[in-house]
């Protein structure tokens, strides 16, 4: 397929970029108390630039540090000493021909309370510390920002009206006075005016995925009774006043796009009625175009609905470019849109098909920095899995004053760190084709190293097939797939059916070992009389070797795999209850991923029952006792199938040392953690060797 469209160059007002591939704004963390960017911000905007982007838009940007400090590692243009800093990003990103905007943020009702008010006062004391506040901050925060949030000891965020707070936001939230509208107009119209003058090519004002701008729009959260509230025409006010007023002060020829969320998308989450829908968000397209809008980025809804903008890997790609092709055909300025692009055909199709002008790939180029080039040029594009790490580590890594990673690829953070091409093809053995294995035998392949990688299996990919077998979860698969074939491209040899032996290793007479052998599933025995063919673990059913229907199944841990594993029992007719022992369902889980799944398990009938601990298997049953009162339980189950973890199968890594090897253990194999924990450490041990 050629890809003549996603090529072609296009302008946004008189700024002309030199495809149609949108790099959108994404906060990973790479920023700094002040809101000057760090080194490791631009090394991270440049590779995206350096890729092929044509159009390359910062995370969101502060114009309000009392109110509108989303992050205390944030880019801001709230002052002017933020010009000079914000030009040399622009500078690092123009020079490989790609354009350069500022997405302009308030988080309004979105905000974390421990935020507010907190971020002028750290900037001060960071710098009469000379560095240290930001390091005793960091050591405190992971311990006491959640207890803070959790008893409500935390200033108000702001919203157009006295409202909830949103979903995953918590805290209070008061309304916002009349003269605090004001200030905040001013405030983003100075904001456009120090990115004109750092030099940028223009600004995206955030009106999307819950943020003020769009609690503005909305009449959920705006119940003003004032100028600013009621009708859609004083709901636009706030909007349509900053927008004339960035093209009063910085020019009509100075571009601004705005990013929208096209429906608020409640009615999905079973709630019609609240907020608005796509008929109101193409009416607001059309009112921004009429304002001056030089581009409209269509999304859609906000921290209330999750999934509906952020999508986990269970949603189809393109499943909402519905909304970007009803406001393309309402206005006739540029539309950009994400709609879950994954491939560079699905983009070139929906460019050729009219549903947007330019296809914005956030996640998608987080994974892989150059999927512009290898999209238009050729080559293995290392794709998204929609895992959710990137925002679920960057919000917990906020807390440690460290920044977003990703499951795909673990340079994230660490662009400018060239690898050692000094492998000078000596042999090096990789034991297991999971995550961990395939990406240690790439990174080590890069660096010149002659790699044999071992896998006792018929398929590569470890653990990440069973992650990939639940219902919507094939495209978890794609990071196996894309390994390999990066892997092959590389000469690595992949022996497939061939367990690793010391013998099989010793005729390689490798420099170094890498062993990521995986894990094997906790069986443990229990009281009672029954049949062993009846108790199952999660492996058996997410692999095939067991197939129910029809059965009733008691699954015992309701983590992630758990669920899964629930789910997948479901829609083969199963009538499963779920036995946890803690209080709630998947404790520690990202909450998206428990939204995702919950819905259809409670669609299946499925029982849950928490804070019960399986202490007894009978033929038909199960006795459960509750952690709290000791009450026991007694549960109709035809099988049971175990999601209790896994053990780590370190079991070559004695031989190994015995016979003189000094293996390197990652993954599973050392500590069982995610795909992201994998990756990461076969990068720290792939850069290890010397």
């Amino acid at each position: 397929m050629s890809f003549e469209i996603m090529s072609s160059p296009m302008k946004i007002g008189t700024c002309e970029i030199k495809n149609r591939i949108v790099m959108p704004p994404m906060l990973m963390g790479f920023g700094q108390f002040d809101g000057t960017p760090t080194k490791k911000m631009m090394d991270y905007y440049e590779e995206r630039a350096k890729g092929g982007c044509g159009l390359v838009m910062t995370e969101i940007t502060r114009i309000n540090d009392q109110t509108g400090s989303a992050a205390f590692a944030q880019l801001a243009v709230s002052h002017d000493y933020h010009i000079e800093p914000l030009r040399e990003l622009a500078q690092r990103v123009q020079k490989h021909g790609a354009k350069f905007f500022v997405q302009l943020h308030h988080p309004g009702r979105q905000n974390v309370g421990l935020l507010v008010g907190t971020v002028p006062l750290s900037i001060q004391l960071e710098k009469l510390t000379k560095g240290a506040y930001g390091k005793i901050l960091y050591k405190l925060t992971p311990a006491v920002g959640p207890k803070l949030l959790e008893n409500d000891i935390v200033p108000s965020s702001v919203a157009p009206s006295k409202c909830p707070p949103a979903y995953f936001a918590e805290g209070r939230v008061r309304a916002l006075r009349y003269k605090e509208i004001k200030e905040l107009e001013k405030q983003f119209i100075d904001g456009a005016e120090r990115v004109k003058k750092a030099g940028c090519d223009g600004v995206e004002l955030h009106a999307a995925h819950g943020y003020l701008l769009q609690q503005f729009l909305s009449p959920y959260t705006n119940q003003r009774t004032d100028e600013y509230g009621g009708s859609f025409e004083n709901r636009m006010r706030f909007i349509l006043n900053i927008l004339r007023g960035i093209k009063e002060r910085c020019g009509k020829d100075f571009p601004v796009i705005v990013r929208l969320s096209a429906d608020e998308c409640y009615e999905m989450i079973g709630q019609k009625g609240k907020g608005y829908t796509l008929e109101d968000g193409v009416k607001i397209a059309k009112a921004l175009e009429e304002n001056g809008a030089d581009a409209i980025d269509v999304s859609s809804a906000g921290y209330d609905t999750f999934n509906y903008w952020l999508e986990p890997v269970s949603f189809e790609p393109g499943w909402r470019k519905y909304m970007a092709k009803a406001v393309k055909d309402a206005v006739s300025i540029p539309v950009l849109a994400a709609n879950l692009i994954r491939s560079p055909e699905q983009a070139e199709q929906q460019l050729k098909d009219g549903i947007q002008d330019f296809v914005s790939l956030g996640r998608p180029q987080i994974a892989d920095p150059h999927w512009a080039n290898k999209a238009l040029n050729g080559g293995t594009i290392k794709r998204c899995i929609c895992c959710l790490n990137c925002i679920e580590s960057m919000q917990n890594n906020a807390y440690i004053g460290s920044h977003g990673e990703c499951s795909v690829n673990p340079f994230v953070g660490h662009e400018k760190e060239e690898l050692a091409k000094d492998g000078n093809g000596r042999n090096v053995a990789v034991i297991g084709a999971g995550p961990g294995g395939l990406m240690a035998s790439e990174i080590l392949a890069r660096r010149g190293f002659n790699v044999t990688l071992f896998e006792k299996e018929s398929k590569a990919g470890g653990q990440i097939i069973l992650a990939a077998a639940p219902p919507k979860k094939a495209k978890t698969m794609w990071l196996v797939d894309d390994l390999v074939n990066t892997c092959k491209e590389l000469g690595v040899n992949i022996l497939l059916n061939t367990p690793a032996t010391v013998q099989n290793i010793k005729e390689l007479n490798p420099c170094a070992v890498v062993v990521a052998a995986g894990s094997n599933p906790i069986k443990p025995k229990f009281k009672g009389e029954y049949d062993e063919s009846r108790v199952l673990t999660f492996e058996d059913i997410l692999s095939g070797r067991a197939s129910l229907e029809n059965e009733k199944v008691a699954l015992i841990g309701s983590g992630m795999t758990g669920l899964e594993t629930a789910h997948t029992l479901t829609e083969k007719g199963c009538k499963v209850t779920v036995v946890e022992m803690a209080n709630e369902l998947a404790p520690g889980t990202w909450h998206q991923h428990k939204d995702d799944v919950l819905p259809h398990l409670k669609k299946a009938d499925t029982k849950f029952l928490t804070n019960e601990k399986l202490c007894e298997i009978g033929k038909g049953y199960i006795v459960t006792e509750n952690v709290k009162n000791k009450q026991t339980t007694k549960v109709d189950a035809d099988y049971v199938v175990l999601a209790l973890g896994s053990r780590p199968d370190n079991s070559l890594v004695g031989e190994l040392k015995s016979n003189g090897f000094n293996p390197l253990v990652i993954g599973d194999c050392e500590k069982i953690g995610r795909i992201a924990d994998a990756t990461k450490a076969a990068y720290k041990a792939a850069i290890s060797i010397k």
